[in-house]
């Protein structure tokens, strides 16, 4: 017959073996999860400390007034690569005439349309954009000035890099103001671009 002392000590190694059991099923699976999680965090911080840097154009496929649309920072956000024809301010290329800018209005987020001319819109004769919910009005050879409508800020340009080498173009970041919905309106902290969707890949 078993005594009661023998039964306490079995019941302490059986606890004693499950325990050590469970924390070695912890290590062992947190050990295969590590990589898991370091891409995961590296992502997140990656996300929300840089730009990323894709490539959005070859200079030889671009034709004056010809917007190309791209998303950037993040895959719901479009905006407007366009070679002007005249020199713009902030432009790149041998012409400083090709810019890009955001394509969400900053008045409440619609998406405007590039034109080549803003007068048919009570706007000056300069291309730029026309937003058909309530009439904001950007100059593109101003950095996006406001000429007209309700918008209190420009919309912001998209930093454009040209390979000249290759004559690739590519998008490196955002000057501000912030995109619309993203941090403080019409706001200087362009990081919060990069808050509220998935980055880019490039």
């Amino acid at each position: 017959m078993v005594k009661k002392d023998d039964e306490k000590i079995d019941i302490g190694k059986r606890n004693f073996l499950k325990f050590l059991l469970a924390a070695g099923t912890v290590v062992a699976v947190g050990g295969a999860l590590e990589p898991v999680f370091k891409y995961a965090l590296s992502y997140e911080q990656e996300g929300l400390t840089s730009f990323p840097k894709i490539k959005v154009a070859n200079i030889n496929d671009l034709q004056v007034n010809s917007p190309i649309t791209f998303n950037y920072p993040l895959e719901n956000e479009p905006n407007y690569l366009v070679k002007l024809g005249q020199p713009a301010q902030g432009g790149i290329g041998p012409n400083s005439d090709i810019v890009a800018f955001s394509a969400i209005c900053e008045h409440m987020g619609c998406i405007y349309h590039f034109e080549t001319s803003l007068s048919p819109y009570g706007g000056p004769n300069v291309p730029g954009g026309h937003c058909p919910c309530h009439g904001s009005l950007y100059d593109y050879l101003e950095k996006a000035k406001v000429v007209g409508g309700p918008a209190p800020c420009p919309v912001p340009m998209v930093q454009l890099v040209l390979d000249s080498s290759t004559g690739d173009i590519y998008a490196v970041g955002m000057n501000p103001p912030t995109i619309y919905d993203h941090g403080t309106p019409c706001g200087t902290d362009v990081s919060a671009d990069l808050t509220g969707g998935t980055p880019v890949s490039g």
